[in-house]
Protein backbone atom coordinates (compact mmCIF):
# COMPACT_ATOMS: atom_id res chain seq x y z
CA UNK A 1 0.00 0.00 0.00
CA UNK A 2 1.47 3.33 -1.14
CA UNK A 3 0.73 6.45 0.86
CA UNK A 4 0.75 9.85 -0.82
CA UNK A 5 2.85 12.24 1.24
CA UNK A 6 1.50 15.20 -0.75
CA UNK A 7 -2.12 14.36 0.07
CA UNK A 8 -1.39 13.92 3.76
CA UNK A 9 0.66 17.12 3.79
CA UNK A 10 -2.22 19.01 2.15
CA UNK A 11 -4.58 17.78 4.87
CA UNK A 12 -2.03 18.80 7.53
CA UNK A 13 -1.72 22.34 6.14
CA UNK A 14 -5.50 22.70 5.91
CA UNK A 15 -5.91 21.53 9.54
CA UNK A 16 -3.18 23.91 10.72
CA UNK A 17 -4.95 26.91 9.16
CA UNK A 18 -8.28 25.96 10.72
CA UNK A 19 -6.65 25.18 14.07
CA UNK A 20 -4.81 28.52 14.23
CA UNK A 21 -8.02 30.43 13.47
CA UNK A 22 -10.05 28.70 16.18
CA UNK A 23 -8.76 30.25 19.42
CA UNK A 24 -11.30 28.38 21.55
CA UNK A 25 -9.68 25.10 20.52
CA UNK A 26 -6.04 26.14 20.11
CA UNK A 27 -5.93 27.79 23.55
CA UNK A 28 -6.54 24.39 25.17
CA UNK A 29 -2.91 23.43 24.53
CA UNK A 30 -1.75 25.83 27.25
CA UNK A 31 -3.76 24.31 30.11
CA UNK A 32 -1.51 21.23 30.64
CA UNK A 33 1.57 23.47 30.53
CA UNK A 34 0.07 25.74 33.19
CA UNK A 35 -0.81 22.71 35.31
CA UNK A 36 2.72 21.30 34.99
CA UNK A 37 4.25 24.66 35.96
CA UNK A 38 1.94 25.03 38.97
CA UNK A 39 2.64 21.50 40.19
CA UNK A 40 6.37 22.11 39.84
CA UNK A 41 6.21 25.35 41.83
CA UNK A 42 4.19 23.57 44.53
CA UNK A 43 7.00 21.06 44.91
CA UNK A 44 4.93 18.08 43.75
CA UNK A 45 7.49 15.38 42.96
CA UNK A 46 5.38 12.21 42.81
CA UNK A 47 4.81 10.12 39.70
CA UNK A 48 1.09 10.87 39.93
CA UNK A 49 1.89 14.57 39.99
CA UNK A 50 4.22 14.38 36.97
CA UNK A 51 1.72 12.43 34.91
CA UNK A 52 -1.32 14.47 35.85
CA UNK A 53 -0.30 17.13 33.31
CA UNK A 54 0.88 14.53 30.79
CA UNK A 55 -2.37 12.56 30.92
CA UNK A 56 -4.25 15.85 30.80
CA UNK A 57 -2.34 16.67 27.63
CA UNK A 58 -3.47 13.43 26.04
CA UNK A 59 -7.11 14.16 26.87
CA UNK A 60 -7.24 17.92 26.27
CA UNK A 61 -4.88 18.06 23.31
CA UNK A 62 -4.74 14.70 21.54
CA UNK A 63 -8.37 13.67 22.02
CA UNK A 64 -10.11 17.04 22.20
CA UNK A 65 -8.31 18.77 19.33
CA UNK A 66 -8.57 15.69 17.11
CA UNK A 67 -12.28 15.40 17.89
CA UNK A 68 -12.81 19.08 17.04
CA UNK A 69 -10.90 18.80 13.75
CA UNK A 70 -13.07 15.87 12.62
CA UNK A 71 -16.28 17.48 13.88
CA UNK A 72 -15.45 20.74 12.12
CA UNK A 73 -15.10 18.87 8.83
CA UNK A 74 -18.58 17.43 9.38
CA UNK A 75 -20.04 20.79 10.44
CA UNK A 76 -18.74 22.44 7.27
CA UNK A 77 -19.85 19.44 5.18
CA UNK A 78 -16.31 18.93 3.90
CA UNK A 79 -15.74 15.49 5.42
CA UNK A 80 -17.94 13.89 2.79
CA UNK A 81 -15.89 15.55 0.03
CA UNK A 82 -12.71 14.31 1.67
CA UNK A 83 -14.11 10.78 1.83
CA UNK A 84 -14.97 10.87 -1.88
CA UNK A 85 -11.60 12.31 -2.88
CA UNK A 86 -8.83 10.13 -4.38
CA UNK A 87 -7.21 9.98 -0.93
CA UNK A 88 -7.37 6.54 0.68
CA UNK A 89 -8.67 5.85 4.18
CA UNK A 90 -5.13 5.54 5.68
CA UNK A 91 -4.09 8.79 3.97
CA UNK A 92 -7.11 10.66 5.33
CA UNK A 93 -6.87 9.28 8.86
CA UNK A 94 -3.09 9.78 9.06
CA UNK A 95 -3.31 13.23 7.44
CA UNK A 96 -6.06 14.30 9.86
CA UNK A 97 -3.93 13.06 12.78
CA UNK A 98 -0.59 14.63 11.88
CA UNK A 99 -1.24 18.08 13.33
CA UNK A 100 -2.62 16.66 16.56
CA UNK A 101 0.32 14.26 16.84
CA UNK A 102 2.87 17.06 16.41
CA UNK A 103 1.14 19.41 18.86
CA UNK A 104 0.65 16.65 21.45
CA UNK A 105 4.30 15.56 21.41
CA UNK A 106 5.46 19.16 21.81
CA UNK A 107 3.12 19.81 24.73
CA UNK A 108 4.07 16.53 26.44
CA UNK A 109 7.74 17.47 26.12
CA UNK A 110 6.92 20.91 27.53
CA UNK A 111 5.07 19.39 30.49
CA UNK A 112 7.99 17.09 31.27
CA UNK A 113 10.36 20.04 31.15
CA UNK A 114 8.21 22.29 33.34
CA UNK A 115 7.50 19.50 35.82
CA UNK A 116 11.22 18.66 35.86
CA UNK A 117 10.42 15.01 35.16
CA UNK A 118 13.46 13.08 33.94
CA UNK A 119 12.66 9.37 33.42
CA UNK A 120 15.46 6.95 34.23
CA UNK A 121 15.08 5.31 30.83
CA UNK A 122 14.12 8.04 28.39
CA UNK A 123 14.03 5.85 25.26
CA UNK A 124 11.48 3.40 26.70
CA UNK A 125 9.36 6.24 28.06
CA UNK A 126 9.39 8.01 24.68
CA UNK A 127 8.06 4.85 22.99
CA UNK A 128 5.30 4.55 25.60
CA UNK A 129 4.36 8.23 25.24
CA UNK A 130 4.23 7.99 21.45
CA UNK A 131 2.01 4.90 21.63
CA UNK A 132 -0.25 6.67 24.11
CA UNK A 133 -0.47 9.64 21.74
CA UNK A 134 -1.63 7.35 18.94
CA UNK A 135 -4.29 5.84 21.19
CA UNK A 136 -5.74 9.18 22.31
CA UNK A 137 -5.75 10.51 18.75
CA UNK A 138 -7.66 7.39 17.69
CA UNK A 139 -10.19 8.06 20.47
CA UNK A 140 -10.51 11.67 19.31
CA UNK A 141 -11.07 10.57 15.72
CA UNK A 142 -13.72 8.07 16.81
CA UNK A 143 -15.58 10.63 18.91
CA UNK A 144 -15.29 13.21 16.14
CA UNK A 145 -17.07 10.86 13.74
CA UNK A 146 -20.01 10.79 16.15
CA UNK A 147 -20.06 14.53 16.94
CA UNK A 148 -21.99 16.70 14.50
CA UNK A 149 -20.56 20.09 15.50
CA UNK A 150 -17.51 21.51 17.25
CA UNK A 151 -19.73 22.51 20.16
CA UNK A 152 -20.97 18.93 20.49
CA UNK A 153 -17.41 17.63 20.37
CA UNK A 154 -16.60 19.79 23.41
CA UNK A 155 -19.22 17.87 25.37
CA UNK A 156 -18.58 14.38 24.04
CA UNK A 157 -14.92 14.39 25.15
CA UNK A 158 -15.71 15.23 28.79
CA UNK A 159 -16.04 11.56 29.86
CA UNK A 160 -12.65 10.84 28.28
CA UNK A 161 -11.04 13.73 30.17
CA UNK A 162 -12.55 12.59 33.46
CA UNK A 163 -11.89 8.87 33.00
CA UNK A 164 -8.39 8.89 31.55
CA UNK A 165 -6.95 12.00 33.22
CA UNK A 166 -8.43 11.61 36.69
CA UNK A 167 -8.95 7.83 36.65
CA UNK A 168 -5.44 6.97 37.89
CA UNK A 169 -6.04 8.97 41.08
CA UNK A 170 -8.72 6.42 42.11
CA UNK A 171 -6.06 3.73 42.56
CA UNK A 172 -5.65 4.91 46.16
CA UNK A 173 -9.23 3.79 46.89
CA UNK A 174 -8.99 0.29 45.38
CA UNK A 175 -8.73 -1.37 48.80
CA UNK A 176 -12.01 0.20 49.91
CA UNK A 177 -13.77 -0.13 46.55
CA UNK A 178 -12.55 -3.26 44.70
CA UNK A 179 -14.56 -2.31 41.61
CA UNK A 180 -12.05 0.48 41.02
CA UNK A 181 -9.44 -2.18 40.23
CA UNK A 182 -10.58 -1.89 36.62
CA UNK A 183 -8.91 1.54 36.59
CA UNK A 184 -5.54 -0.23 36.67
CA UNK A 185 -6.07 -1.27 33.04
CA UNK A 186 -6.58 2.25 31.74
CA UNK A 187 -3.74 3.31 29.40
CA UNK A 188 -3.13 6.37 31.58
CA UNK A 189 -2.70 4.17 34.65
CA UNK A 190 -0.51 1.69 32.80
CA UNK A 191 1.70 4.59 31.72
CA UNK A 192 2.20 5.63 35.34
CA UNK A 193 2.91 2.03 36.37
CA UNK A 194 5.49 1.80 33.59
CA UNK A 195 7.13 5.05 34.73
CA UNK A 196 7.32 3.74 38.29
CA UNK A 197 8.92 0.49 37.06
CA UNK A 198 11.57 2.43 35.16
CA UNK A 199 12.66 4.11 38.39
CA UNK A 200 13.57 0.71 39.88
CA UNK A 201 15.63 -2.26 38.75
CA UNK A 202 13.10 -3.32 36.17
CA UNK A 203 13.13 -6.40 33.96
CA UNK A 204 11.63 -7.04 30.54
CA UNK A 205 8.70 -8.71 32.26
CA UNK A 206 7.84 -5.43 34.00
CA UNK A 207 7.39 -3.79 30.60
CA UNK A 208 5.20 -6.46 29.02
CA UNK A 209 1.93 -5.61 30.76
CA UNK A 210 1.99 -1.81 30.21
CA UNK A 211 3.00 -2.04 26.57
CA UNK A 212 0.63 -4.92 25.82
CA UNK A 213 -2.25 -3.08 27.45
CA UNK A 214 -1.60 0.16 25.56
CA UNK A 215 -1.20 -1.70 22.26
CA UNK A 216 -4.49 -3.54 22.79
CA UNK A 217 -6.24 -0.23 23.45
CA UNK A 218 -4.75 1.13 20.21
CA UNK A 219 -5.83 -1.89 18.16
CA UNK A 220 -9.40 -1.92 19.48
CA UNK A 221 -9.87 1.85 19.11
CA UNK A 222 -8.31 1.99 15.63
CA UNK A 223 -10.45 -0.94 14.46
CA UNK A 224 -13.59 0.77 15.78
CA UNK A 225 -12.57 4.06 14.13
CA UNK A 226 -12.10 2.46 10.71
CA UNK A 227 -15.47 0.67 10.98
CA UNK A 228 -17.32 3.87 11.94
CA UNK A 229 -15.46 5.83 9.25
CA UNK A 230 -16.52 3.37 6.55
CA UNK A 231 -20.08 3.51 7.83
CA UNK A 232 -20.06 7.30 7.61
CA UNK A 233 -18.93 7.03 3.97
CA UNK A 234 -22.19 5.23 3.24
CA UNK A 235 -24.54 7.09 5.58
CA UNK A 236 -23.59 10.68 4.84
Amino acid sequence: MNLSIKRMQAILIKDYKEFSRNMAVSSMVFLPLILAAVYSRMGVDTMQGHFMSINMTFSLVATYIQCCLIAEEKEKNTLRSLMLSPATIPEILIGKSMLTFIVTTLIVAGCMFLAEYNPSNLSIMIVALLLSTIFYIAVGTLLGLFAKTVMESSVIVVPVIVLFSLGPTSIAFVDNYPILKIVEWLPSTQLIMLAESLETKFSVGDLVQPFTSILLWIIVTTFATVIVYKKRMVDE
